[in-house]
């Protein structure tokens, strides 16, 4: 076992690539060392947009932090299976002692997500979003608890999504990230006597390969979406500077929009762009009820 990089030890989870990858590549920018867990450890994986298979893999993608100045490490790890699960944090208490940044970014993506019709009409596996999205969440939380006390600040960050909030995808897509935003509130009141935060965060419009082909598919004017996208990095730089916030504890709980963060932390994209925030077109978090039972 060794201390880790003194600019924190990070797992971002589901970054084979697109947001993971991004996100994992931003907070190696700033010089993290960034653990990335996903399916596809080498070569090309399952995954499909359009018929036409997504690229990308672990190793690229830790290459890609290392490039950035950061250190990536690649781990396959399905978080589907949950011993996979727990021998990943094995490996990060062996090798770091610690950890001081979860990112639950794993998540099932159906070729059928954006596909039109009701959810009787498509495949059972669409349910697939509440075990890996969902689920996975609660169990990489779970094993990630013991090392996140060991840092003097820790966080814990849910992907979500405008979808937890309205129609987005279908239920199960909407179900699964309303969840992510419920679990960082309730995660949110047993952290409070810790030195670990949970946030959700809603991300905009994404710059990314599966974006790009799920564009073309639905023959939609893809120059419109990409003057509005952020890229994932962005999200990752949004990400580093809540985990530096001195006072990060006044967002515990709490469901953030990526862009009108980025704009408190005063934070623009990588081509200099302010992303617009989506709140008047798609809606805005819903209070937490401060009641606690049991």
């Amino acid at each position: 076992m060794h201390n880790g990089s003194c600019a924190g030890i990070a797992l971002v989870t589901g970054a084979s690539r697109g947001v993971g990858a991004g996100i994992a590549e931003a907070l190696g920018a700033l010089g993290m060392t960034v653990y990335l867990s996903g399916r596809t450890l080498s070569g090309i994986g399952t995954d499909t947009v359009g018929g036409q298979r997504l690229s990308g893999n672990l190793e690229a993608s830790a290459a890609a932090v290392s490039d950035a100045g950061g250190h990536g490490i690649a781990v396959q790890c399905d978080h589907a299976d949950d011993a996979q699960v727990a021998a990943l944090f094995e490996r990060i208490e062996r090798e770091q002692g610690r950890l001081d940044l979860l990112v639950n970014n794993a998540t099932f993506l159906p070729p059928q997500l954006t596909a039109p019709g009701p959810f009787w009409e498509k495949p059972l596996a669409m349910s697939q979003m509440l075990d890996v999205g969902l689920r996975s969440a609660y169990v990489a939380s779970y094993y990630a608890m013991p090392l996140l006390l060991r840092s003097t600040q820790g966080l814990i960050v849910f992907i979500s999504s405008f979808g937890a909030n309205c129609y987005m995808h279908g239920p199960a897509y909407g179900a699964q990230k309303a969840g992510c935003d419920k679990m960082a509130a309730d995660m949110a009141v047993d952290l409070e006597s810790t030195p670990v935060n949970a946030v959700s965060l809603w991300l905009g419009l994404q710059k990314t390969e599966r974006s790009a082909l799920a564009g073309a598919d639905d023959n939609v004017d893809y120059a419109a979406f990409l003057e509005r996208a952020e890229t994932p990095q962005f999200t990752g730089r949004v990400i580093h500077s809540l985990w530096k916030d001195p006072e990060l504890e006044r967002l515990n709980g709490h469901t953030l929009i990526v862009a009108e963060q980025a704009l408190a932390y005063g934070l623009r994209d990588l081509d200099d762009r302010q992303p617009a925030s989506l709140r008047q077109q798609l809606g805005s978090p819903p209070a937490v009820h401060p009641a606690r039972v049991g």
